[in-house]
């Protein structure tokens, strides 16, 4: 189990040099183990692959119990030799269980999280990053351990969020069924996939918010043609 992990550990440091992550289906589970005593260990998953790599813990609640891990690469030999944080894991409930992990490019910059917000031990969100800004957030909603929504995002805001409302998609397959668009935060326009044929059959509009929208963005082109 704890050769499993540190491989699944090494996968994921070796790609932190990409700039995105693929999205994916099904979310799966944190590395937890149990050892023969039945006391709960979080199994590591910002542990060191090979040599290069230094792990620091830290005590952020006081209870003298390391709560948060953070792994480091050395990047560059000799004078120009650096540490550079490659992954940050953290227990956010106190169960001595890690609930977070981010790992980062050889930047330095956040390029995959997975959490656990509910603490069941499953992983149910998940989030991806271009260029250090969030482009793709992954949920799992209902606990059956597969991804039910997507948000997509530009300029580090939600503009568009896909939705298996029916329960369709499998590990292989993304099946949405409903399609949001954003403005400003705000929803204003819907589509809904009623027959399951992966086409909106009903369309439901804000148009008070698409109004406001488009005038917005004139004004904005207009502002900018006078400068």
């Amino acid at each position: 189990m704890r050769y499993a992990l540190i491989c699944l550990v090494s996968l994921a440091v070796v790609g932190c040099g990409s700039k995105s992550a693929e999205p994916v289906t099904s979310p799966g589970s944190i590395g937890v183990e149990v050892s023969n005593g039945g006391e709960v260990s979080d199994a590591g998953r910002c542990m060191p692959p090979g040599e290069g790599y230094e792990v620091t813990e830290y005590d952020t609640s006081g209870d003298e119990v390391p709560d948060v891990r953070k792994l480091f690469k050395t990047m560059g030999e000799g004078s120009l030799a650096r540490l550079v944080l490659v992954c940050r894991e953290a227990d956010l409930n106190g169960d001595r269980r890690k609930d977070i992990v981010r790992f980062y490019t050889d930047e330095g910059r956040p390029m995959r999280e997975e959490a656990d917000r509910d603490f069941d031990g499953q992983i149910d969100e998940i989030t991806h990053f271009t260029d250090g800004r969030v482009n793709l957030r992954e949920l799992d909603s209902t606990g059956n351990g597969l991804i039910d929504t997507k948000i997509l995002y530009e300029g580090g805001q939600p503009v568009r969020a896909e939705r298996d409302m029916a329960s369709r998609s499998t590990p292989s397959e993304w099946k949405p069924d409903r399609w949001e668009y954003f403005v400003d935060g705000h929803t204003v326009r819907l589509g809904t996939d009623v027959n399951g044929d992966g086409k909106v059959d009903r369309w439901d509009r804000d148009e008070e918010k698409l109004r406001k929208s488009a005038l917005a963005e004139q004004k904005a082109a207009d502002d900018s043609a006078s400068q």
